[in-house]
């Protein structure tokens, strides 16, 4: 694949509403927050926008509200270099909304309502298929209908645009979709939830990524945290170690390391070179507040990793 490979990214789109807390309340606890803001996010738009800032030549299926903050979105979306023609406006439907708690050691917890994120059905997959048909590859996460995902991965298949499926949240997968599947990136909960393999060593992740070689994957990159990534193709797998750096939060860090990754694989770069390109925009966004306001440009990258030989 070359600098002019198309991706397409099919997902959701949030308003994430941030309060930063000492500690998660406990049930019936009041915690005084300690700073509050609403930022852009959704696994969608978080690994479009990682995409697009890293150089991805990038069109992007969702939908919004047809409300203020939907609009606002799409008009950041574009600054982001994202095509954003096939991004729906959905009547009498507000934007999704992410509430975020995150605590002193930078770890959150979320809960989302999907609002417009629910209106990306089949039918609205259809209504967008040429764009999947024409694309290099395909990405997608599991903040939309599942029956959409598995919709947009048979017009893939049909169409040979290679499909990379970030399994996130973790939800059990049926065997129709995991063959249709040609790259997946879980982390370690997701990993468990798709095998049954609890992933605490690089031998767990070796096993957890057999099994779902077994299911017809390729390539299964299990996200592994501060121990980097175990990249497993065709059965051949290795640990390859993140970057250490002083985390602020941890929103956006996957959906970074995703949009960055399939950027790299896109321009034809190596795939082990395509993991590190992953961490280096991923060790950025954890030094940053908030999902998509981390996420770093192209020559942000390129300077990190030049700094690190």
């Amino acid at each position: 694949m070359s600098k002019n490979s198309k991706l397409t990214v099919l997902g959701s789109i949030n308003a994430d509403h941030i309060l930063n807390l000492s500690h998660f309340p406990r049930p019936g606890e009041t915690v005084i927050g300690t700073q509050y803001h609403i930022a852009f996010g959704g696994k969608g738009a978080n690994q479009a926008v990682a995409a697009g800032r890293a150089g991805a030549d990038i069109a992007f299926i969702a939908c919004v509200g047809a409300d203020d903050i939907g609009e606002r979105i799409r008009q950041q979306l574009a600054q982001d270099n994202i095509d954003v023609a096939s991004v729906e406006s959905v009547e009498n439907e507000s934007t999704g909304v992410a509430m975020i708690f995150v605590n002193g050691e930078g770890e959150n917890n979320i809960g989302i309502y999907s609002g417009a994120n629910a209106a990306l059905t089949p039918a609205c997959v259809e209504r967008h298929q040429q764009i999947i048909a024409q694309a290099d590859a395909l990405l997608m996460q599991l903040e939309s209908p599942l029956e959409s995902v598995l919709a947009a991965a048979k017009i893939a298949s049909q169409h040979q645009t290679q499909v990379i499926l970030n399994p996130a949240p973790a939800t059990r997968l049926s065997d129709e979709l995991l063959a249709l599947i040609d790259i997946i990136t879980p982390n370690e909960t997701e990993a468990e939830i798709l095998t049954g393999i609890a992933v605490k060593s690089d031998d767990d992740a070796a096993q957890a990524a057999k099994a779902l070689h077994a299911k017809g994957i390729e390539t299964v990159l299990i996200t592994l945290g501060r121990r980097g990534v175990w990249l497993s193709e065709q059965g051949n797998g290795q640990r390859i170690a993140g970057f250490s750096v002083k985390a602020v939060d941890t929103i956006a860090a996957g959906d970074t390391f995703n949009g960055a990754f399939i950027t790299a694989r896109l321009e034809g770069q190596a795939m082990h070179n395509a993991v590190r390109f992953a961490h280096a925009a991923a060790a950025i966004a954890v030094t940053r507040p908030g999902a998509q306001p981390s996420v770093p440009w192209r020559a942000e990258i390129d300077d990190f990793l030049q700094q690190q030989d």
